[in-house]
């Protein structure tokens, strides 16, 4: 699989999510999509960042954005984290980790000196014409949501 690249054409999906429907890039053309990957649902990272995104969708929304989060949980662990901290945006599974190596963000990785794959958190940015604007490899979450909505014009 090439590595995406700012400029390339964003793999498209299909994916269940955790309310019961499916998500995927084709339902979403004409939108500017925040395609974020992240390692696992009720993590502390991954509950800050999707809380962060949580509360600036008004803001996202109004200058035309959408999020849509994916890791490789289930459909009923997304559905639990996405009612306990009332998520209004889509988690997709991917549970056959088919998007992740698509988007190259199944890697290896390691904590305390024991190596093992897992997703690194990465967000994407796509245009309206599925076209990828952004690529933020390794993301800190510390700050990311604010840095998106300065792209968002």
């Amino acid at each position: 699989m090439p590595r995406l690249s700012v400029g390339s054409k964003a793999p498209d999906f299909s994916l269940p999510d955790g309310s019961g429907g499916t998500v995927s890039l084709k339902q979403l053309k004409g939108k500017t999509v925040i395609l974020y990957f992240y390692p696992k649902d009720n993590t502390s990272g991954c509950t800050k960042e999707a809380c962060d995104f949580r509360d600036n969708i008004p803001v996202i929304s109004k200058k035309g954005g959408v999020v849509v989060g994916v890791s490789a949980d289930s459909v009923s662990s997304h559905k639990k984290f996405a009612d306990k901290f009332g998520l209004p945006f889509p988690l997709a599974s991917d549970e056959k980790k088919e998007l992740v190596k698509k988007y190259g963000v199944w890697k290896e990785k390691s904590m305390y000196g024991r190596k093992y794959m897992g997703i690194e958190r990465t967000t994407f940015v796509i245009d309206g014409r599925g076209v990828i604007t952004h690529i933020f490899p390794k993301v800190k979450v510390g700050g990311h949501v604010e840095e998106l909505l300065g792209l968002l014009g």
